[in-house]
């Protein structure tokens, strides 16, 4: 593995410094190239990836191969309209500036220092690199080490890919991330915890670099009478299990009618099981495990604070130590101070609560934050609205999952507390580039 000092990330770093001169005035079809180049790594190295995901993770093979089909999908969506993006967007002058002439030119940010997360380790660092390489950029990455396999094949990738003076990847931990960011880049791209991206923005702040901070929250799914509660359960019992719960995506609490608590819960559990049981039993090849043995203890922790609080276990409840598998479980009854509602869950685990006026929902929205996504499932338009109109998240999917995700022409990303900035399709390659004004009279 090649050395992490202090003096070979100043060489690398100086590297890229020069570098970036040349590479702000590269044409779309030479990084275009090195999108191409990268593709075609991925694509090559496909079996290595599933097997590296399934090490680290236990993650079933169609969610490993959606991450690498992420990634392929964002390389083509860049190939296809970078000439587009590029292009200077001419602005019409005011008429006291008679025959002036204004554009907007778009020009790379400079050396861009990213970090990615355990969660998704090889689609969030390659997604983000994609913008990066597209918008005309250097980049510094350093892979996850809490998912060492992936760490080792994402390094692989880059270092078959590019010359370190475009792309240059260092593995390591906590230490190794404090290195990084005493650089003085022009930009991070960091997903993540809220409390770790509190840390990089200050460590930003000291060079004012720009950043991109791709965070979390406690998503709230929200459901009505109106919606068929039987189909509303089933995507939700997707959401909450999928990569076994560790998703900044997840619904993190569910909100009902107080009436339909129970029936819901039934729905729940019946979909839970048909999807991710089998014979009785829970069919771990088609059920992620917990990435580490703090993650474990800590989820650990929830359901037990919980319980002791006086929640009480619909289904679930099963911690194997073991395998650091958690089963899926749904919490009634949990009280107002209890972690699991306090905490980002990123886990298998869904407190279900009640309520008889929408607004209640705001209200406890309101208290915990802008979450990174917000979900409603409901017919009646003045119900969505209201639940929409009193809050605020990153996004909203209404009667579904994340599909505001999947949408490429849409803005991904969070406010506040769960992200700044955007990303995905041409808002990644605006993201990453700076918008120059120039006006010639």
């Amino acid at each position: 593995m090649p050395e992490t000092s202090a003096a070979a990330i100043q060489r690398v770093f100086d590297l890229q410094r020069r570098n970036k001169w040349r590479l702000k005035l590269s044409s779309a079809e030479e990084r275009k190239g090195l999108l191409r180049r990268l593709r075609e790594s991925v694509s090559g190295h496909e079996s290595e990836i599933l097997a590296a995901l399934a090490a680290d993770l236990r993650k079933p093979a169609a969610e490993a191969a959606g991450e690498i089909g992420s990634v392929i999908a964002d390389i083509d969506d860049a190939l296809a309209h970078l000439d587009e993006w590029m292009t200077p967007v001419d602005v019409e002058t005011g008429p006291q500036f008679g025959g002036a002439k204004a554009r907007i030119v778009y020009e790379a940010r400079g050396v861009c220092l990213l970090f990615a997360p355990w969660n998704f380790p090889f689609q969030l660092l390659f997604e983000p690199l994609v913008p990066i390489l597209a918008a005309g950029n250097c980049a510094i990455a350093k892979p996850n080490e809490l998912t060492p396999n992936t760490s080792r094949i994402c390094a692989k990738i880059i270092r078959d890919c590019f010359d370190e003076s475009v792309v240059a990847v260092f593995e390591g931990g906590v230490d190794l991330a404090n290195q990084l960011l005493e650089l003085p880049v022009d930009h991070v791209f960091f997903t993540g915890s809220p409390k770790v991206g509190r840390a990089v923005m200050a460590a930003a702040a000291k060079h004012l670099a720009s950043v991109t901070l791709e965070l979390g929250g406690k998503c709230p799914v929200v459901i009505d009478a109106t919606t068929d509660l039987a189909q509303a359960a089933a995507t939700i019992a997707v959401a909450r299990c999928y990569n076994s719960g560790q998703v900044c995506l997840c619904p993190d609490v569910a909100w009902v009618p107080r009436e339909l608590r129970d029936a819901f819960v039934t729905q729940l559990e019946a979909a839970v099981r048909n999807t991710f049981y089998a014979d009785g039993e829970l069919n771990k090849a088609a059920f992620g495990k917990i990435v580490d043995e703090r993650n474990l203890h800590r989820l650990s922790g929830y359901l037990d604070d919980a319980v002791g609080k006086g929640a009480k276990v619909a289904f679930g409840g099963k911690v194997e130590a073991s395998d650091r598998t958690v089963h899926p479980t749904v919490l009634v009854d949990v009280p107002a101070n209890a972690k699991v509602l306090q905490e980002e869950i990123f886990g298998p685990i869904l407190p279900v609560m009640t309520y008889s006026d929408p607004l209640e929902v705001c209200e406890a929205v309101q208290s915990g934050g802008k979450p990174l996504a917000l979900y409603v499932f409901s017919n009646d338009r003045g119900f969505t609205d209201t639940i929409l109109q009193n809050t605020s998240s990153g996004g909203v999917t209404i009667n579904g999952w994340a599909l505001h995700w999947f949408e490429p022409k849409l803005p991904f990303g969070g406010v506040n507390e769960s992200g700044i900035g955007r990303y995905h399709g041409v808002h990644g390659f605006r993201e990453l580039s700076h918008e120059r004004s120039v006006f010639a009279a």
